[in-house]
């Protein structure tokens, strides 16, 4: 699951006195801070002579240079509801999206900071749109779906034989008060109840543990590796970026045990056997 988990003439307002600051423009709010800006401005100068490597490859370097970056849940979690531009601090969902977005932006003929702002709404709400807590795609799966609708991912996971995964998402429902904008507010509660009912409705495909490894020579470099859950009620317990060191597969991610973003040691069909809380994996592909 993830964590609960712009455009021209809107004012973003920067202060190195406090840890967010925000200026909304009516409807349009942000949550960010000048270094935010300056981490954004590095990783331009940083991709400035590899913006035009294929996107598998910029995918990796994108991904390699957020390495160490301090692993920090929950950063999303701002009220009033509003875009957070969180360069500084990620959990697994946040890096990966991060990645994503740079590298949309990136490959722009006129990179931004405004650009990769339009880009992380556009992927983080549901039809690109911010009015509250129930606009943000809160599970993976709902990601993947709506990334495909909008053209920039695809799910390659049945592609490569992937079985039929049945979900009954009911986990933020069931749980309201682990969610203080679900606690409280039985309208919220009932949005998000009929939200989960809709996505479980949708098929679903994942590579099972046992099939892990006969998967792996169809797995590209920068590809989204999403690890399902055997929790109830979840989808995605772990999310992360394909990467191809050698003849060795494994991934790079933001580590809860960690804390940081690290090239994951072990190879990726190890940990999946090792990792006995998910049952497979999701494989899902950029395409643009």
């Amino acid at each position: 699951m993830k964590n609960s988990l712009f455009t021209a003439g809107v004012l973003l307002l920067f202060s190195s006195f406090a840890p967010f600051t925000a200026k909304g423009q009516g409807e349009l709010l942000y949550y960010c801070t000048d270094e935010d800006r300056a981490v954004f401005n590095r990783y331009l100068s940083a991709m400035q002579q590899k913006r035009k490597l294929p996107a598998e490859e910029l995918l990796v370097e994108t991904a390699r240079f957020f390495l160490d970056t301090p692993y920090v849940a929950a950063t999303l979690e701002k009220e009033p509801e509003g875009l957070v531009v969180n360069l500084r601090e990620m959990d697994c969902f946040t890096f990966v999206e991060n990645v994503i977005c740079l590298v949309r932006t990136v490959q722009e003929d006129q990179s931004s900071f405004e650009s990769f702002c339009r880009n992380l709404r556009t992927s983080r709400y549901r039809e690109s749109i911010i009015t509250d807590y129930t606009d943000r795609l809160h599970y993976t799966t709902d990601w993947i779906y709506e990334s495909e609708q909008k053209g920039f991912l695809k799910d390659v996971t049945r592609d490569m034989g992937g079985e039929l995964l049945p979900l009954s998402l009911s986990f933020m429902s069931a749980h309201p008060d682990s969610y203080r904008q679900l606690k409280g507010n039985p309208a919220r509660i009932r949005q998000t109840a009929e939200k989960e009912k809709e996505i479980s409705s949708r098929p679903h495909y994942y590579i099972s543990a046992a099939a892990v490894e006969r998967s792996l020579g169809e797995m590209h470099n920068g590809d989204i590796v999403g690890f399902v859950s055997s929790v109830a009620g979840l989808d995605l317990s772990h999310v992360g970026i394909i990467y191809k060191k050698g003849e060795k597969l494994t991934f790079i991610h933001a580590s809860s045990v960690l804390k940081k973003v690290i090239v994951n040691e072990e190879p990726l069909a190890a940990y999946v056997k090792r990792m006995k809380s998910n049952k497979g994996v999701m494989i899902v592909r950029f395409i643009k």
